[in-house]
């Protein structure tokens, strides 16, 4: 086994090919079969100093695994074969293996110390290996509580934050409700994140585990609308904010309020729901369309994903930042992220469909072109980025290059707002430590910290899980000593 590092090359989940996967919405990747991953791990074996279960902040830069996965531990139990030791070490960091293994970008992989000279260890693909295998062989079971503690939590939003920190306060013996303003359980696990990434039964099954360990959940409840917060805190002994960063952000730019644009979460929630047997709004329909994506993250990808399924009659994206390099740029060093250019599903799909990758790259969107109240067009022109040495980049416009692309829906994938005016109008303020200036109210996930990952989302669940469950022993403290 030793040195294998050398000779084994990185291997990944193996993928359906283009031409058949892109006439539904079926997941694209599958697991690997045993012997593949067995030396994928093997690779792992050599590592003097492992950086990929650190999970720290350089700046916003995220450095290892958030929520401190054991990677060296189940990588040699998998390289031993030993798959059910590999799946219990996994759970005792990742309440959801099946979901990071299927979405997280892996920053894991990017602070791989086998990364600094060779492919990285494909953790991701172990990862979810090892807990399809679990549910495969029935390993995942309801674990069902002796006894109860007496309190009542209430969780508002059903995201990866909300169930994390609702499946850690269950285990702890107390009673938990989650409220969800959809009518699906998963937030933008559910109606975010596209089926052929993660299948919807992937989300249902999870919660389903859940509700069989007791855990209650209400699915079209608005809270702020149908209940408030003060309301809650009456009838229960603590509520905990998980809504997410919910407002996307728009264009801000003329004609943007013209019939088809659309919010790439908009978009990406009506597909979800037509597979669930709704109606696609016409507005959400890409078939026959010229379709611009603008925003280059994975929303965006997804989008252009979505559109081909669509039968789109093309797709092109916008980014503003320039096309990434193949190789790790000395401006980000080891541990971060390398963030060098890849192919991913949906451009490996929109080359196979359109022959043609469909990004491109420094534009800057002026103005929507109309026809009436519909878009036609976008006038846009290329930038030029510039990075002083104090590390702060401008973007410069570069004459001459103004081009207008033809459109028939624009989707607007650029991001979300920071949470904080939400959270207002539920009436609270976000504090440090999970904690508002509403006494027994605790914040977590998007809604506190902003926009981030799946794994820091779930490493807020579980923190803010600690938080309560501290809170709730100091009342039970405090009662016995009144008493």
């Amino acid at each position: 086994m030793r040195h294998n590092f050398l000779s084994i090359p990185r291997e990944t989940l193996p993928e359906r090919g283009v031409k058949d996967r892109i006439h539904d919405y079926g997941e694209y990747a599958s697991r690997m079969e045993d012997g593949p991953i067995v030396k994928q791990a093997e690779r792992c074996m050599d590592c003097g100093t492992p950086f990929c279960h650190v999970g720290d902040l350089i700046g916003q830069e995220t450095i290892g695994c958030p929520i401190h996965n054991l990677i060296p531990e189940w990588n040699r139990l998998v390289s031993d074969q030993d798959f059910f030791r590999a799946y219990e070490r996994l759970m005792e960091t990742n309440n959801f293996p099946e979901f990071t293994g299927r979405v997280c970008p892996a920053p894991c992989e990017g602070s791989c110390t086998l990364g600094i000279s060779e492919d990285p260890v494909a953790i991701k693909s172990i990862e979810r290996t090892i807990i399809d295998r679990a549910f495969e062989q029935g390993w995942v079971k309801p674990r069902h509580l002796r006894q109860r503690t007496g309190y009542r939590v209430a969780i508002i939003g059903s995201g990866p934050a909300g169930l994390a920190a609702a499946d850690q306060l269950n285990q702890l013996g107390h009673t938990v409700t989650v409220l969800e303003k959809a009518d699906e359980i998963g937030g933008l696990l559910y109606y975010g994140i596209p089926n052929m990434k993660l299948d919807k039964g992937v989300v249902r099954r999870r919660v389903d585990l859940l509700e069989a360990e007791g855990i209650r959940f209400k699915t079209g409840v608005n809270v702020g609308e149908d209940v408030t917060v003060e309301a809650l805190r009456g009838e229960y002994d603590a509520v905990i904010l998980a809504t997410g960063a919910q407002k996307q952000r728009t264009l801000g730019i003329d004609g943007d309020d013209a019939s088809g644009i659309e919010l790439a979460m908009d978009y990406l929630t009506a597909s979800t729901k037509q597979l669930n047997g709704k109606d696609l709004d016409p507005r959400h329909d890409a078939g026959g369309k010229h379709v611009i994506v603008i925003g280059g993250g994975d929303t965006g990808a997804d989008c252009v994903a979505t559109a081909i399924r669509q039968g789109a009659a093309s797709v092109t994206q916008f980014g503003k930042h320039p096309e990434k390099g193949l190789y790790r740029s000395p401006e980000r060093p080891w541990p971060l992220q390398p963030d060098t250019l890849s192919t991913d599903y949906a451009y490996a799909e929109a080359i196979g469909q359109y022959e043609a990758d469909p990004r491109t790259y420094l534009i800057r969107s002026n103005q929507i072109v109309t026809e009436g109240d519909k878009v036609v067009g976008i006038e846009t022109e290329r930038m030029e980025k510039i990075v002083k040495p104090d590390g702060h980049a401008t973007f410069f416009v570069v004459e001459g290059s103004e081009k207008t692309y033809p459109a028939d829906l624009v989707l607007v994938a650029i991001g979300f707002e920071r949470p904080e005016p939400e959270l207002r109008k539920l009436g609270v303020e976000s504090k440090r430590d999970y904690v508002t200036d509403v006494d027994g109210v605790f914040v977590a996930g998007d809604a506190r910290r902003g926009q981030s990952l799946i794994v820091w989302a779930i490493r807020e669940g579980r923190e803010v899980a600690e938080k309560v469950d501290a809170y709730l022993e100091t009342c039970q403290t405090e009662l016995k000593t009144s008493s």
